[in-house]
């Protein structure tokens, strides 16, 4: 009898650990479908201009306060949290080239991707979550348009258009942070901290810096588009939708964040 319970569990194990490699294994087939769909549909015309202008307007001034507030912080944060371990060599002129150094080559893109995964992931999560949930997805697929060309592919290009460009002035505002915080301290004048912070960066680190950013522009995007264009029927489908656009996109952003900066190091 024993025997029998025992080979009983067993089994059970075994067809739940062949269950779950099943669905990871199908859903890594549907996300890599979805990508490839994107890139089928996403340069072949007709075009959606208009509608990708309009979300690049919603992923990029509708975030710009938030990435303002946010990038400034950074910066004077930062460099106040820096200042001590270098005083404590005498090393305080150092300290426009570390800010530098830290924003532009991996604070810069990774709080921006962070903040547009919690605010552009979970809002593209949620709206087409919602549209799914009402079958407005199934209406303009039966109506003979192309929903996915519309809703997907403008949605995916205007995060990875918009994200570099809030990249780039999240560390220009993270800069200034810290040069507000630096000349109060150290009185160091705006020409000099410019020169200074410009004297260690290179063009590999401008150009990872942006490749990043257009990797983690995608990332958001797709993430967002798969959630909730794949999300269940149901008002728990678009709660549901929203939640893994965001969890989802942010450890993706992180492992994307240890790859490129791996994959540069060798360039330097």
């Amino acid at each position: 009898m024993d025997n029998t319970q025992s080979i009983t569990k067993h089994t059970n194990r075994f067809s739940k650990l062949k269950q779950s490699l099943s669905d990871f294994f199908l859903s890594l087939y549907r996300i890599n479908q979805f990508i490839f769909r994107f890139f089928k549909e996403a340069f072949v015309p007709p075009f959606e201009f208009k509608e990708v202008v309009r979300q690049c307007y919603e992923v990029g001034v509708r975030s710009f306060t938030l990435i303002s507030v946010t990038g400034f912080i950074v910066g004077v944060i930062f460099t106040k949290q820096s200042r001590p371990s270098l005083s404590q060599f005498g090393a305080e002129s150092w300290l426009p080239s570390l800010v530098s150094i830290a924003i532009m080559r991996a604070l810069a893109p990774l709080v921006t991707a962070l903040i547009a995964s919690g605010k552009v992931g979970s809002s593209i999560g949620a709206e087409l979550g919602s549209m799914r949930v009402t079958e407005q997805i199934d209406a303009m697929e039966v109506s003979g348009t192309k929903p996915f060309k519309y809703l997907v592919c403008t949605r995916v290009l205007a995060t990875t258009l918009t994200i570099p460009i809030l990249s780039t002035y999240t560390g220009f505002v993270a800069l200034f942070g810290g040069y507000l915080n630096v000349t109060q301290n150290e009185g160091t004048t705006w020409t000099t901290f410019i020169q200074e912070v410009f004297e260690p960066l290179t063009f590999t680190d401008f150009v990872a810096s942006l490749i990043k950013s257009i990797v983690f522009g995608f990332t958001i995007g797709i993430v967002g588009c798969y959630q909730g264009y794949n999300s269940n029927k149901g008002t728990e489908g678009v709660g549901k939708a929203a939640n893994g656009a965001v969890i989802t996109a942010m450890f993706l952003v992180f492992i994307e964040e240890v790859i490129i900066v791996q994959i540069t190091g060798w360039f330097r």
